[in-house]
This record gives C-alpha cells, structure tokens and sequence, in this order.
C-alpha cells in the first residue's frame, strides 16, 4: 500500500473528530439549561447551587442560559425523582440533590423504585466536609452528654433529608434522647424554629450551612455544637473542643453502619444529570463544574458568603456511589435501622 493509503484513513479519522468537537461545543449555543434545585431557597445547598449557577454559563460552551429553580420536597427526593424520570436527558437540566437521597434507595427500602442513584451522571461535588448537631442558645441541652440525659426536641425534614436521619442515628446508636420533630422543609426553617422555640436543635447540618446562614450565632457563641460527624475530624470543630461522634457510639457493630452513613459526607454538594445524557454532553458540564470551581472570581465569591470549597470532578463522586453500594448487606441493614426514628 502506498503512503497515501495510510494516510487517508487517518486523515477521514482527524476530520471526523474535528467534526465531532465542533458540534459538541455548539450544541449549547442559544439554548437554556434548567439548574434544579432541591431544596428551598435559601439553605446551604441553595446557596451553593446559585452561586455555581452564576459562574457555571462562563464555562460552557456555547455560553447557554442557566435558568435556577427550587423544587423542594422528600429531601431532595422529588427533585431527584423528576431528574431521574421527567427531565430531557441531552445534558440540559442539571440538578442539585442531597448527599442523603443518593444513598436513600440504599438504606430505604420505599425510595428504591423512584430513581437508581447509580445511574445518575454525576458532574462534580462542590465540598467534602462534616455535619454538626447544634442546639440553640436558650436550650438547656449544652453538650451532647446532655442530650444522652436529657429529652431534647430536634427539628428535622422529611425522611432522606440529613436533618432527619442524622438525628436518628444519634438517637439510636449514641443514646441521644431526642424527641425528633419532621415536616420542615429544610435547614432555614429550621433554624427559624430554633429562634422562635419550637425546638431546641437539629442534627445533620454542614458545618459550611452553619458558617454561611448563621455566622452570628458563630461570632456571638450563642449555639451549642454538640458533636461533629464525618469519617475525619474538622480542624475548625476540633479547635472549638467539638467531640467526634465516634467518642459516642457504644457498639462496636454499628462503627461501620454509622460510617455507611457518614460517608455520603464525601459528596456533600453533588450536582448530577440524568442518566442517558450523551458522553460528549457530560463530559462537558464536567469540565465547566470542575473549571468554576478553580474560578478566581468563584472562589472569591465562595470566600465572601462563607462557603467551603473542597470539590471532586464526577468521575470520583461516581466510584465512591457505586462503592457504597457495594456495602455487604449486613452492614446495610444496620444502617437502615438507625436511620429509623
């Protein structure tokens, strides 16, 4: 074969690709990308989502227009729900879920037939961190002892919502004796019933969530951090003297169900598609997510609005999701009885 006979099939090769590229980076121009929220407005991941959303058009090619909405409801469950089986899967709506409806379908049983966690196309977690319960400043329950001696009324969501099963945990595997109170909405409000009385806390909130919606409370110590959550410890809860949750749990048995649980805390801001969007789609939004979150002008912003930043590209979010699912069932099953009030 001649020279040119190699070369043809190379250069067919090269255009192909050059072509394929070039739909890719059009194929946002002129069209909107609807943002699904699922959390009311004015939580953390609320925050979080809208301060990525405002970066996010920079990146992409094509500069689409990024339309944010809030859909709240089962802690994030509707949003993920409507994401799994309702919304376009050609890489035009993204949504923002809680940690906790990813493992949900793992842990409960009633969430298995409404989306497949391991199917979604994870584009990028905004944070790794831990979750502190706090009680408020005219409580009588100062320190998580207190909580083990004494009843406490701890505001959550609804199940799925980390406030909800947080609390459960505590109750069940460390002995808290908490009176747990679902139905709000999310950590706004909350926080608002803390203010006003109705309750005395909450559990399984982001240490960053705190920073961000009450740095007052931080500023004037007038919050009691009970105890930190996390497979690791937060330097900043260390240097306050908030202890570990693992200086609570009193069997041996349940350290790997409650570390099945905490560990979702690796994704704690995950931002997701649906399955079924095409490669080339998501490897773009992965790449925009993962360029706003080394953004000077993003990072700047995060700084000012007190929000953490320790991102992973989806790739990573994708192995941890399917490990946890990987659990051996015993250890599962566990999980799922302390997560029940």
């Amino acid at each position: 074969m001649s020279p040119i006979g190699f070369k043809a099939p190379i250069l067919i090769l090269c255009a192909s690709l050059s072509v394929s590229v070039a739909r890719a980076a059009d194929f946002y121009a002129g069209k909107k990308v609807d943002f699904v929220i699922g959390s009311d407005a004015g939580g953390g991941y609320d925050i979080y989502a809208r301060n990525i959303g405002k970066h996010l058009v920079r990146f992409l090619p094509g500069n689409p227009t990024i339309v944010l909405r809030n859909m709240p409801g089962a802690g994030s469950g509707t949003a993920a729900a409507t994401l799994f089986r309702v919304s376009a899967k050609d890489g035009t709506v993204i949504g923002a879920i809680f940690p906790g409806v990813i493992v949900g379908p793992l842990l409960e049983d009633r969430a298995q037939n409404l989306f497949d966690p391991n199917k979604f196309e994870y584009l990028a977690t905004a944070d790794s961190g831990v979750r502190v319960c706090i009680t408020g400043a005219n409580s009588k329950v100062k320190t998580f002892e207190d909580a083990q001696k004494q009843k406490t009324v701890i505001g959550a969501s609804a199940a799925g919502g980390s406030t909800r099963d947080y609390a459960a945990f505590h109750k069940n595997a460390a002995g808290a004796q908490f009176d747990i109170v679902s139905g709000y909405k999310g950590t706004a409000d909350i926080l608002l019933a803390m203010e006003r009385g109705e309750v005395d806390g909450l559990c399984g909130l982001d240490w960053t969530s705190l920073k961000s919606q009450r740095p007052d409370w931080l500023r004037d110590k007038t919050d009691n951090i009970l105890v930190q959550d996390g497979i690791e410890t937060e330097h900043e809860l260390d240097a306050l003297g908030v202890p570990s949750i693992w200086k609570f749990i009193a069997k041996e048995s349940d350290k790997a169900p409650v570390e099945l649980i905490v560990s979702q805390q690796v994704f704690g801001r995950p931002y997701v598609a649906p399955p079924g969007v095409p490669a080339e789609q998501v490897k773009m939004l992965r790449d925009a997510f993962e360029a706003v979150m080394k953004d000077e002008a993003f990072l700047a912003d995060a700084k000012q609005g007190r929000l953490d930043i320790a991102p992973l590209r989806g790739e990573k979010v994708q192995e941890v999701v399917a490990k946890l699912y990987a659990a051996p069932k015993d250890v599962v099953q566990r999980a799922k009885q302390l997560i029940t009030p």
